[in-house]
């Protein structure tokens, strides 16, 4: 005689209750694990905002030091203008022979002079280029103004001269208004006339080659380039100290930057050497 085997499962009743349960216990977690990980992620945020402000505040306090001496000014809260260097020397203050225009004169436009330097050893990156510009002794505005042309000339040519300790720098002809007292001469990159930051539109911009006329401008168009170094950008606050009487100043910059309401404020001082 055969027997069969009792049919054995759940019923739709017990999966509904199993489904309940898991519901509740599952929102019972939640409670307990939403406070933790919307803290990591409000902390991911906050340090991804410091990160990129302190990334572009790192940039500039780098480029601001290597500024030509009291080229630094603030048109705006929101903009720092200067003018950037390559490199740096001493020119020639008297001739080797006399007459023999190896040294530079300041008395009657000049077009040569030699620098005291081997050109030739100096890192690919610092070499003076044919466009650069030579700055003399810069003062700043109304006085010897590199942004108005007043102590600067283009280079056309760079030679080493004799066993090459000394090379000849070709320029246009120039009657530079004052002498440096230290024979001290500034190139300025001939592709980077003057450098802004900028904030604009959520932006920080650095903008660059838009011409020494130009004071932070709204729009910038090919030769000049622009780059976007921070986002989310709120508001800026530059500030350039007067300077003391050992030519130092102190530039502030400060950075609100904001994401899904999470805002920080970063905030550094660049002391800037401004002997000409």
């Amino acid at each position: 005689m055969s027997h069969r085997k009792a049919q054995q499962g759940f019923s739709l009743l017990e999966l509904v209750m199993v489904i309940v349960i898991l519901g509740v216990l599952s929102s019972m977690v939640a409670v307990f694990i939403r406070s933790p990980i919307e803290a990591y992620f409000d902390t991911a945020r906050r340090a991804a905002l410091s990160d990129a402000a302190d990334t572009a505040l790192r940039r500039m306090s780098r480029e601001l030091r290597q500024a030509l001496p009291n080229s630094i000014r603030s048109a705006s809260a929101g903009c720092l203008e200067f003018i950037p260097t390559r490199a740096g020397a001493r020119y020639r203050a008297n001739d080797q022979v006399s007459a023999d225009g190896t040294a530079l004169d300041f008395s009657a436009a000049d077009s040569s002079f030699h620098m005291l330097a081997r050109h030739a050893s100096w890192p690919s990156d610092q070499q003076i280029r044919t466009n650069d510009l030579v700055a003399v002794y810069n003062l700043g505005p109304g006085v010897n103004d590199a942004y108005v042309g007043d102590n600067t000339a283009t280079v056309s040519a760079v030679t080493p001269v004799g066993d090459g300790s000394e090379t000849r720098i070709s320029i246009s002809p120039k009657r530079f208004p004052l002498a440096s007292p230290g024979q001290r001469f500034h190139v300025i990159p001939g592709d980077q006339s003057v450098v802004a930051y900028q904030c604009l539109n959520g932006q920080l911009l650095r903008r660059s080659n838009h011409g020494l006329g130009n004071s932070c401008p709204a729009s910038v168009s090919a030769p000049a380039r622009e780059t976007v170094l921070a986002t989310q950008v709120t508001s800026c606050a530059f500030t350039v100290g007067g300077d003391d009487l050992r030519r130092n100043s102190l530039v502030q910059l400060v950075i609100n930057l904001e994401s899904n309401r999470e805002t920080i404020r970063l905030y550094n001082e660049v002391h800037i050497s401004n002997v000409p």
